[in-house]
C-alpha cells in the first residue's frame, strides 16, 4: 500500500489554525490593537466598515517594522517576544504567540504599511490566502497600518455564520473598550462606516471610564487602591446606586490584560453583598498587577482566561480591597458612636452572665445562626412546609399523556364553556392551583401557566398584527453602555412589534416613548434592561432569533409570580386561558405547567 499521510499545504493549515484565533471581526480587532500597544504607540486609530466584515484597519504611531520583520511577521509562530521556554513565565506584552497575523492573512486580504523611525522608505505588503502578492518599498510615516479586507472571503461557510451587522459591531465595540480601558495613557479612536464613534484623548483611568461609559458616572466612582508585597490592586468601583440589572460594566485586568474570571467576579459581588438589589450587577474596572511568574496566560487562544498560582489569595485580596474602598468612602453602614455611660452601669452590661442564662441562650435558634457554620440563613422547621417538592417527588406517570395536536384538554369536571360555580379552585402555598377533574385533580403551577399564556399571546402578535402601544406623557430616558446601545439598536424593530416605542437620541441614550398597552403598570426601563440581559447571556440556551428570545423573556418577566394570592375569579380565568393555548402542558422553556393526579393513583397511595 502506498503512503497516505502527508503534510497539509500552508494555506490550509493556516485556515484551520485561524479558526481558534479569528472567530469573528472582533477577534481581529483585539489582535491588531494589542500589536499596536506592544509597538509602543501613543495613538491608535481603528477604522471598520460593515461591522468589520468589509474592512478592519488599525493605524498606529509605534516603532514600526523593518522590511525583513514585516515579511516574517506573517509566518506562523513568528514572534519577537519569546526566545526560550522561560520567557513564557515573564510575559508582560499583550501578544506573544506569533499566531495573530498568520491567522488573519489566512482568512482575509491584508495590506500592510510600516516604517521605522530613521528609515527613508517604509514597506508595503499585500497578502491574500497566506500568499504574498506584493512586496515593495513605499512612502509612509513612522508606525504601522494593517488593513484586513473581506473577512472569510475564502471560507464562505464561516462568513455565513457571522451575525447581523449590529450584533457584530457590538462585539467590536466591546473589544475596543477593553483595550482602551487598559491603556488610558494612549489616544484611541474608532470610526465605523465613516462616522467617528469614539475619540478618546489620553488621560487618567477615571477620565477614560467617564469617556467610555458616560459623564453621569463621574460622581459615582469609588477609588480602589491596595498595595501588598504579593500584588497591587487599583481601579474604581461604582457606588451601589450605579448598579444595573444588566451585566457589561464589569472589567477585570491582570497586568493590563483583560480577563474573564467568574471566580474573581464572585469576590467583587460578595463585597457588595446586601448593598445592591438581588440580580443587580455593580460597575467595576479593576486592575491586578503581580509577578508574571505567579500566573499562566497561555491557557487559551484568546488569552482571556488565565490561571493563578494561588487563586485563593488573589480572591481574598480582591474582596478585601473592594470592601475597604466602600467602607473608606462611607458607602457601607458603620456603627460609630459613643456609648452612653449610664448604659454601661446597667446590670445586663456590667455583670457576668449567669449559667442558666448562658444555657438558655446557647439553645436558641438565634444564637445558632451566629455561631454555627452554614446557619446564617437557617429557617426553623416550624416555618417550613413538609410538602415535598412536587416535581421531584411526584409518582411515576403523574404527567398526563398530552397530545399537543389534540383539541381536548384533560377533563376538568366542567365543560369548556359555562363552567358551574360549584367547581371551586384552591390556591396552595401561594404557588399552585388545585383544580378538580373528572378523573382526579390537576395541580397547576400558576407562574408556569401564565408564562405559556403570555408566550402564545406575544407569539401571535409577532406573526400578525403588532401589539398595541401606549404612549407615555413623560417618556423615560435610558443611558446604556456602548455595547448595550449597539445591542438595543439591533432589537428596536422586534421591540416595536411587541409594543415598545423606542428612539435613539445619540450618545448611547434612548427615549422610551411608549410601552405595551396590556402591561400599563410595568417599568419600561426595567423591561429593557431585563431584555438586554437575557439577549446577551442566554444565546447558547435559547433560540437563535432575537424575536423568539424577546417573547420568551417577556413571558417570564410579566408572568404571575409565585407567592401572589389569586382570587377565585383570577384562578378560573388563568385555567381557562391555559387550556385555550395550543400547547398548554409546558412552558416556553419546556417545563411542565401542571401535573395530573388520577383517583386510582391516590387510592393506591392510601392502600385502598
Amino acid at each position: 500500500m502506498p503512503d497516505i499521510i502527508q503534510l497539509l499545504p500552508d494555506n490550509i493549515a493556516n485556515q484551520i489554525a485561524a479558526g481558534e484565533v479569528i472567530q469573528r471581526p472582533a477577534s481581529a480587532v483585539k489582535e491588531l490593537m494589542e500589536n499596536a500597544v506592544d509597538a509602543g504607540a501613543t495613538q491608535i486609530n481603528l477604522i471598520v466598515q460593515d461591522s468589520g466584515k468589509a474592512l478592519i484597519q488599525v493605524t498606529d504611531n509605534g516603532r514600526g517594522m523593518s522590511d525583513g520583520d514585516a515579511r516574517m511577521a506573517f509566518e506562523r509562530h513568528a514572534t519577537s517576544k519569546i526566545r526560550q521556554i522561560e520567557d513564557l513565565f515573564c510575559i508582560r506584552t499583550m501578544g506573544f504567540r506569533g499566531e495573530a497575523l498568520a491567522s488573519i492573512a489566512a482568512v482575509a486580504q491584508v495590506v500592510l504599511h510600516t516604517k521605522q523611525e530613521g528609515d527613508e522608505l517604509g514597506t508595503l505588503l499585500e497578502i491574500e490566502n497566506s500568499r504574498i502578492t506584493l512586496h515593495q518599498p513605499a512612502a509612509w510615516n513612522r508606525g504601522t497600518s494593517i488593513a484586513m479586507k473581506n473577512l472569510f472571503f475564502n471560507v464562505p461557510a464561516r462568513r455565513n455564520f457571522l451575525k447581523s451587522n449590529p450584533a457584530e459591531m457590538r462585539h467590536v465595540v466591546e473589544e475596543f473598550i477593553r483595550i482602551a480601558l487598559g491603556f488610558p495613557e494612549i489616544f484611541f479612536s474608532l470610526t465605523h462606516n465613516g462616522q467617528q464613534v469614539f475619540h478618546l484623548e489620553k488621560g487618567s483611568l477615571k477620565q477614560r471610564i467617564v469617556q467610555l461609559m458616560g459623564n453621569h458616572l463621574g460622581a459615582k466612582l469609588v477609588a480602589v487602591q491596595e498595595n501588598t508585597d504579593y500584588l497591587r490592586i487599583y481601579g474604581f468601583v461604582g457606588k451601589p446606586e450605579a448598579a444595573k440589572k444588566t451585566r457589561g460594566d464589569q472589567y477585570l485586568f491582570v497586568n493590563n490584560r483583560f480577563i474573564r474570571s467568574a471566580y474573581l467576579n464572585h469576590a467583587v459581588m460578595s463585597a457588595f453583598a446586601q448593598m445592591i438589589p438581588a440580580e443587580s450587577f455593580p460597575l467595576y474596572v479593576l486592575f491586578i498587577d503581580l509577578d508574571p511568574s505567579e500566573l499562566d496566560i497561555n491557557v487559551h487562544p484568546t488569552k482571556q482566561e488565565i490561571k493563578f498560582e494561588d487563586e485563593k489569595i488573589v480572591y481574598a485580596f480582591v474582596q478585601a480591597a473592594v470592601k475597604h474602598a466602600l467602607a473608606q468612602f462611607s458607602i457601607t453602614p458603620t456603627l460609630d458612636f459613643d456609648l452612653d455611660p449610664a448604659i454601661q452601669q446597667l446590670e445586663a452590661v456590667s455583670q457576668p452572665p449567669r449559667k442558666a442564662d448562658t444555657a438558655k441562650l446557647a439553645s436558641s435558634s438565634l444564637y445558632k445562626t451566629f455561631t454555627q457554620k452554614n446557619q446564617a440563613h437557617l429557617i426553623d422547621r416550624d416555618f417550613r412546609s413538609d410538602l415535598p417538592h412536587w416535581r421531584d417527588d411526584r409518582p411515576k406517570g403523574a404527567l398526563p399523556d398530552w397530545d399537543p395536536g389534540s383539541a381536548e384538554p384533560p377533563a376538568l369536571g366542567w365543560p369548556r364553556e359555562g363552567r358551574p360555580e360549584e367547581a371551586a379552585l384552591t390556591q396552595l402555598l401561594g404557588k399552585f392551583i388545585l383544580a378538580p377533574s373528572a378523573t382526579g385533580f390537576l395541580l397547576i403551577d400558576q407562574q408556569s401557566a401564565h408564562e405559556r399564556i403570555l408566550y402564545e399571546r406575544y407569539l401571535a402578535a409577532t406573526e400578525g398584527k403588532k401589539m398595541a402601544a401606549q404612549r407615555s406623557f413623560f417618556p423615560a430616558t435610558i443611558q446604556l453602555s456602548p455595547p448595550d446601545a449597539a445591542l438595543l439598536t439591533d432589537l428596536l424593530e422586534d421591540l416595536e412589534g411587541l409594543g415598545y416605542l423606542i428612539e435613539s437620541s445619540g450618545d448611547s441614550r434612548f427615549v422610551i416613548q411608549g410601552s405595551p398597552a396590556e402591561t400599563p403598570d410595568v417599568d419600561p426601563r426595567a423591561d429593557i434592561e431585563f431584555l438586554l440581559e437575557q439577549s446577551k447571556h442566554s444565546a447558547e440556551e435559547g433560540p437563535s432569533t432575537n424575536q423568539e428570545k424577546l417573547i420568551r423573556s417577556l413571558s417570564r418577566r410579566h408572568s404571575i409570580k409565585s407567592g401572589k394570592t389569586l382570587t377565585e375569579r383570577e384562578m378560573k380565568s388563568l385555567v381557562a386561558d391555559l387550556f385555550a393555548c395550543s400547547q398548554p402542558n409546558t412552558t416556553p422553556w419546556g417545563n411542565p405547567t401542571f401535573v395530573q393526579w388520577q383517583t386510582e393513583m391516590l387510592e393506591k397511595m392510601f392502600g385502598r
